[in-house]
């Protein structure tokens, strides 16, 4: 009984079976055939290294919502070279609720303006880079899965001793400022503060040393991110005027970047530039300077680096396979099919109809038969 049960299982199995086999003898093979095969095995490897690359390749995915943190500090890094002398020129923050924040974190030491031939080759590479990426918004996604690997994004030092006068300032540092708007800027004299607000010391400044002509080699927010260029960077403004005023407004946007390589909470920004001459008998009122006016957006932006998933990466390869093997196959008949009926039509190759030719040679021969002979016995 059991092994009747067997039996039946395994009939059963075998009437299941979805990949019947075919006897070798049935099969026929042809040079077209063995051709149309090593193409497919040839489209087949090509298209599987073609998505080995794809799957080693990562992408960025862009995610919104709102920024909930309003109490935390944001921090505000400042590298601008000014073409007057340190003791000229103050620098200080001014938030909306008319604040001075303290610049004890900024730096100034006397430079010369002039570049020298490496920093001007590395000026004018960041801005070839900052004119892609004003042309091709995809190039930032290369700067964030690059980081640590490009070349440094500060501006390298003056090779050798110069014996040109330090006739300007290089202001650089960083600043922690609160999550609301601001206003940070660079005019003449030195900043302090007072009851009703705060003032800057000019008094002891000749008019004619005012010179805002400046070079912004950092501007950025929050956590500063090796390789990444931001949209300041390489900015450079030279003015003949003494009463230049130069604006910049800034919308701040708070970003958590996170990649394979590094995990940051920094920020993007987007800025619109103005420069006028103050003249107070034509109507253009205001002060000298150089003003940098931010805002911080409600919105926060997160930045991740995706990467392909191994099993969609086996599922597209299954599916190549699969999926050239059928289009060869079917090509080949249908190429095949038309083939055979052209030739069909126009009597051409197997179709072409053979003269068959008999030749015999027939050999009569006539065989008399005589009665027999009677004795007469």
């Amino acid at each position: 009984m059991r092994r009747l049960s067997r039996r039946k299982a395994l009939s059963l199995v075998k009437e299941l079976d979805a990949f019947p086999k075919v006897p070798d003898s049935y099969m026929e093979t042809s040079a077209s055939g063995g051709t149309v095969s090593l193409l497919a095995f040839g489209v087949m490897a090509v298209l599987a290294v073609l998505e080995f690359f794809v799957y080693r390749d990562t992408w960025m995915k862009y995610d919104y919502e709102v920024d909930k943190d309003f109490s935390s500090k944001m921090r505000i890094n400042i590298d601008i070279t000014v073409a007057m002398k340190c003791q000229h020129v103050g620098a200080d923050i001014l938030d909306l609720a008319e604040t001075m924040i303290m610049s004890n974190g900024l730096k100034y030491e006397p430079v010369i303006f002039e570049l020298s031939p490496q920093q001007r080759l590395w000026h004018r590479t960041l801005l070839v880079i900052q004119k892609g990426l004003g042309e091709q918004h995809s190039l930032q996604d290369v700067l964030y899965k690059t980081v640590h690997k490009g070349a440094p994004t500060i501006l390298p030092l003056r090779e050798g001793a110069s014996l040109e006068p330090l006739s300007a300032c290089r202001i650089h540092g960083h600043i922690y400022v609160n999550k609301v708007a601001g206003n940070f800027h660079i005019t003449v004299g030195k900043p302090i503060q007072h009851p009703r607000g705060h003032a800057h010391i000019a008094a002891f400044v000749s008019h004619q040393t005012y010179n805002f002509s400046h070079r912004i080699d950092l501007l950025s927010f929050g956590e500063e991110v090796p390789g990444v260029i931001h949209p300041l960077d390489g900015t450079q403004k030279t003015t003949p005027n003494n009463n230049q005023m130069f604006q910049y407004f800034i919308t701040v946007v708070p970003t958590k970047l996170h990649t394979y390589k590094i995990s940051a909470d920094t920020h993007q920004f987007a800025v619109t530039e103005r420069e006028r001459e103050i003249d107070h008998a034509a109507g253009s009122h205001g002060v000298a300077g150089i003003f940098v006016k931010y805002d911080t957006s409600a919105l926060m932006v997160t930045v991740r680096e995706q990467h392909m998933p191994l099993g969609q990466f086996l599922v597209r390869l299954c599916g190549i396979v699969g999926g050239v093997f059928s289009t060869t196959g079917m090509l080949h008949r249908f190429v095949g099919s038309c083939v055979d009926v052209v030739c069909c039509r126009f009597k051409l190759g197997v179709y072409k109809p053979t003269e068959v030719r008999v030749s015999t040679d027939l050999t009569l021969r006539r065989v008399r038969t005589q009665p027999p002979e009677v004795s007469p016995d």
